[in-house]
């Protein structure tokens, strides 16, 4: 007789909880070099200390994986914060569905929306006046419902979206992923020729390749959404408040926590602040309370200090990389110009957070398979509409990766 179907659904979860077992651990072996989820150096000496081991000293098996920003280059500051970066939220609280808030996105907390007013206000790097706050899990959520909410259901066609080349490599997986009826990807803003209504996504400072950038396409039927995700005085040089119709932000860019799962958009009209907070209702129903009083705890203890520790380190980075790129000759990135900085009051120049590498080496037409190679993990300029001779480095990790990657760049000549 058949066992009943709980039974067999039982036996399934059973086999996939086995298997999945079986593979983390060996992932923990072994590594993942081809998918690019091996155990780092960060990971080595995450484990170690979890098991009661001394770090292994062993560096040439370490993989260093800088294909993902992980903004762990910021933990020394907030070890350093202490108490003013701790939030404890007892049992009780954070339970209801609905926030306090008066705004029209329903499930943002107060307090979140007061420490990112007084964040732009300090930094002088948006507009707040006359905007609709609109919280999201990260920005990649945000970016969804704003594709929702510029789009039309009543088109006959899928709206074009296009950025221009290299584009973040996130832009077209994301807008295709699921095969929308209301929206399509249609490449570098560059080569757009379609007529009809369009959405240009404008990443400014760029990523991955650093530079300030503006619309491209500039047609009456077309609608932009600004990402200004690097728009920090730790990155580049704040020339003044900008003001677009959407703009988009990440908590994880801007003080390090990227595992919070928070970032918001100022939005000027409000039909729009609304289709984008109804699509966050559908998609999750609403934003982690949780992870919201922690990032106004996190912003409530932001001032100057946090983005002098991220431009000073940056500065010392950049010119590292460079100094190895000039000795080895078998590399090169992209040079970038100086401007006033409102905040810092002086001439800054941009300084990414990521690196834009580009191997120059005789007979290397693939940098991510040479790097790869060398046990460095990047991310291929195939994916950001480039040729596979670019790679994106993300210049965020730890010190130990970073101290590693040099290394190794300068054994690559």
């Amino acid at each position: 007789m058949p066992a009943p179907l709980t039974y067999v659904a039982a036996a399934i979860a059973l086999l996939s909880l086995t298997s999945n077992i079986v593979i983390f651990y060996k992932f923990q072996r072994e590594g993942d070099m081809t998918l690019g989820h091996g155990v780092s150096g960060s990971n080595s000496h995450l484990l170690s200390e979890v098991e009661g081991k001394t770090p292994s000293t062993d560096t040439d098996s370490v993989v260093i994986n800088l294909d993902h920003g992980d903004p762990t280059m910021f933990e020394p500051f907030w070890r350093a914060t202490g108490e003013r970066g701790i939030v404890v939220v007892p049992g009780w609280q954070t339970m209801s569905y609905f926030s306090r808030a008066d705004g029209l996105c329903w499930f943002m907390e107060p307090k979140l929306a007061g420490e990112i007013i007084r964040l732009h206000r300090l930094v002088g790097n948006a507009r707040t006046e006359g905007r609709h706050i609109v919280v999201g899990t990260g920005s990649t959520q945000l970016f969804q419902a704003a594709l929702y909410a510029l789009s039309s259901p009543d088109a006959l066609e899928p709206v074009s979206v296009v950025s221009a080349a290299p584009f973040y490599s996130s832009y077209p997986a994301v807008t295709d992923f699921l095969r929308s009826g209301l929206y399509r990807w249609a490449g570098d803003a560059r080569s757009f020729n379609g007529d009809g209504p369009y959405i240009e996504l404008v990443c400014s400072p760029n990523n991955p390749d650093g530079f300030v950038m503006e619309a491209v396409v500039n047609k009456e039927e077309g609608k932009t959404i600004h990402d200004l995700a690097y728009y920090w005085p730790q990155y580049a040089p704040i020339t003044g408040a900008s003001s677009h119709d959407i703009m988009l932000f990440t908590f994880s860019k801007i003080t390090g926590h990227a595992g919070t799962r928070i970032g918001w958009a100022l939005v000027k009209d409000r039909d729009v602040a609304e289709k984008m907070t109804k699509f966050i209702e559908l998609n999750t129903i609403g934003v982690s309370k949780d992870s919201q009083l922690r990032a106004a705890r996190i912003l409530g203890a932001v001032s100057d200090g946090i983005f002098d520790f991220g431009r000073r380190l940056m500065a010392e980075r950049w010119d590292r990389l460079r100094e190895a790129v000039r000795i080895t000759g078998s590399f090169s990135v992209p040079e970038y110009p100086s401007a006033d900085c409102n905040f810092t009051g002086e001439s800054t120049p941009l300084l990414p957070a990521f690196a834009w590498l580009r191997c120059e080496k005789e007979g290397v037409e693939d940098c991510r398979g040479f790097l790869r190679s060398r046990g460095i993990l990047t991310r291929s300029g195939k994916l950001f509409g480039s040729g596979p001779d670019y790679v994106r480095v993300s210049m965020l990790d730890r010190d130990d990766n970073f101290n590693l990657f040099i290394q190794r760049l300068l054994s690559a000549a």
